[in-house]
């Protein structure tokens, strides 16, 4: 039907049988070519009628045959379809390579000392929430801003080591390191089974990318979110660092995503809408023709390390509001492409369906009586 299009598009004489023909013979060296070339059948189709000899019919089904000859004939005396259409599918629209899985190493351990959240205590594998908002006294602010303190400092050193050849498995060693050195407990290990103390999620994982052997590349992305327990209290949040030499487009991307974190944080105060949050980044990205991510929420956060209210990244109807001493985070995720999420085996390693890239940012905020305070700066 493409090759039709096309055809047709070239202003020729589709309902004539000889174009009809040609249509045919256009559409049998499409369906080759994107086997052998591993693009789409749609790219080909309109490769095909740019480069076929026109707009003679023999001279089209010669063209045609050949092509399909020398296709078949490399597909089965080589590559067969199925290894043919890994290789389409470890691509991505970009034409980057698609992020491949490494190995993951064991968990690691935490001195006996420090103190554990309730759900590793538990070791039920479970992920505890309550729709209810956290809101904190005079010493839960002292103890959030020390946690978010902390937070932002593993963060950043954790940026500093986001170099090519780097894996983020040793990234999650540091962190590790870092965070039991200042008496604190790495809140995603064992957060619902999670095994590593952070998450690294590189170029199109949204989030939850779980630290393993593969070594970051020069123009890779990656985004890095670090959770402490720090005195009985929870600090979040996340970054997305530039590995190398990075293209403009994936800088227009983070940049656009920080932007979008910080025109929602510039709202809140005491009674504002939580559905303006929505609102402030779905305007962010509509500007530059991003997509936000639906599937993925900020949160209440604390001595919980989620809990309500939801906080929606895109337009809503939520009728919650803010409220003085409440702590919660804003974590937009936008993509270059579109907005769906897939799954790997791992159950938590969330990458774009159409394999676009995706940045995010997030931070830890209190509401004040004249506004937000952030904690993880």
């Amino acid at each position: 039907s493409t090759c039709r299009r096309e055809v047709r598009r070239k202003s020729w004489t589709c309902a004539s049988p000889k174009h009809a023909t040609m249509s045919r013979a256009f559409g049998r060296c499409a369906v080759v070519r994107a086997a052998r070339f591993g693009v789409s059948p749609m790219r080909s189709a309109v490769e095909v009628i740019r480069h076929a000899p026109l707009p003679v019919e023999r001279k089209c089904e010669a063209a045609a045959t050949r092509n399909m000859g020398s296709g078949v004939t490399e597909v089965f005396s080589g590559k067969g379809f199925g290894e043919l259409l890994a290789m389409r599918n470890s691509k991505a629209k970009d034409g980057r390579k698609r992020l491949v899985k490494g190995t993951v190493s064991p968990p690691l351990s935490v001195p006996g000392h420090i103190e554990r959240p309730p759900y590793v205590l538990k070791g039920d594998g479970k992920t505890p929430w309550t729709d209810a908002y956290q809101v904190q006294d005079e010493e839960g602010i002292a103890r959030m801003r020390e946690a978010g303190k902390l937070a932002a400092e593993v963060r950043d050193y954790a940026g500093s080591l986001v170099k090519p050849g780097v894996t983020t498995d040793y990234i999650d060693k540091q962190v590790h390191q870092m965070i039991i050195d200042h008496n604190a407990y790495p809140s995603p290990l064992g957060y619902g089974g999670f095994p590593k103390s952070v998450c690294t999620s590189v170029n199109e994982c949204i989030c939850h990318g779980i630290p393993d052997s593969r070594k970051l590349e020069d123009g890779d992305i990656v985004n890095i979110d670090v959770t402490v327990f720090l005195n009985g209290f929870h600090g979040d949040t996340s970054k997305t660092f530039l590995c190398g030499n990075v293209s403009e487009d994936a800088k227009k991307l983070v940049e656009v995503t920080k932007d979008s974190l910080d025109a929602a944080i510039a709202i809140c105060g005491p009674g504002v809408q939580l559905k303006r949050i929505g609102e402030e980044i779905q305007k962010v990205a509509d500007a530059y023709g991003y997509g936000v991510v639906r599937s993925f929420v900020g949160h209440g956060v604390g001595r919980l390390f989620h809990s309500g209210p939801t906080v929606l990244h895109y337009r809503n109807n939520e009728r919650g509001k803010l409220e003085v001493g409440q702590t919660f985070t804003i974590e937009p995720m936008l993509t270059a492409g579109g907005i769906r999420e897939k799954y790997w085996d791992d159950n938590w390693t969330a990458v774009t369906a159409d394999g676009s890239l995706s940045a995010q940012f997030e931070h830890t905020l209190l509401i004040t009586d004249s506004g937000v305070d952030i904690l993880t700066l």
